[in-house]
């Protein structure tokens, strides 16, 4: 296996046009293990058995690797166990990257007219992840409206809720909306993203 180095950003494509941040973790000679994303960690994650597909992103190309997951850790922090199941190659299909943080977001849902107000965690193409205080009335599968700030202008998004978790660290829910976009909000969302990945190199570069 020709893996990034530990602790490198990895994306796993669990389904549904959503790919979950994770990192790797560590390497062993048959398998490697990542941290799991938040959404799927715990008793009602993903169960051992799952085949799906990761990826990073080093400059200018996209690895991805189909994969199995073996196993998770008994106790947070949660970290998945996976078994390659054949080589990594370089990809040219469209995978959907994640970033962005901080930004408002107003939430129109199927609770009623009442508008409620969260905030991003990430966004990609796909999908958008944001804290809520409270989700009462909010369970997978509901429709729901969300506009979000990125940089130059507000994003509409429409789609179907995915996930549902307790927030880690903090008080109340992190909540995953997925939905299908088209240009120009599909750049729209790529170029936020991009910029915001350039900022984050910018920091870790000069400790700012």
């Amino acid at each position: 296996m020709e893996l990034p180095e530990i602790g490198a950003p990895m994306f796993l494509a669990l389904g549904d046009g959503v790919n979950f941040r994770s990192r790797l973790e560590s390497v062993d000679p048959d398998t490697f293990s990542v941290a799991a994303p938040l959404e799927t960690s715990g008793p009602e994650g993903f169960l051992p058995g799952y085949e799906f597909e990761v990826f990073w992103v080093p400059p200018r190309s996209r690895i991805v690797m189909p994969v199995l997951l073996k196993g998770i850790s008994d106790g947070a922090p949660f970290r998945w166990n996976l078994f390659p199941t054949a080589e990594p190659v370089v990809s040219n299909r469209r995978q959907f990257a994640r970033g962005g943080a901080g930004a408002p977001v107003r939430l129109f849902g199927e609770w009623g007219e009442q508008e409620r107000n969260g905030r991003m965690l990430d966004i990609s193409e796909g999908g958008l992840r944001f804290w809520m205080p409270e989700a009462k009335g909010v369970k997978e599968g509901d429709h729901m409206r969300a506009l979000v700030w990125l940089g130059t202008s507000e994003a509409e998004l429409t789609g179907r809720v995915h996930a549902v978790r307790p927030a880690v660290g903090e008080p109340g829910l992190h909540v995953v909306l997925i939905f299908r976009t088209v240009d120009p909000l599909a750049q729209m969302i790529r170029q936020y993203v991009i910029a915001w990945e350039i900022g984050e190199r910018r920091k870790a570069k000069y400790g700012q």
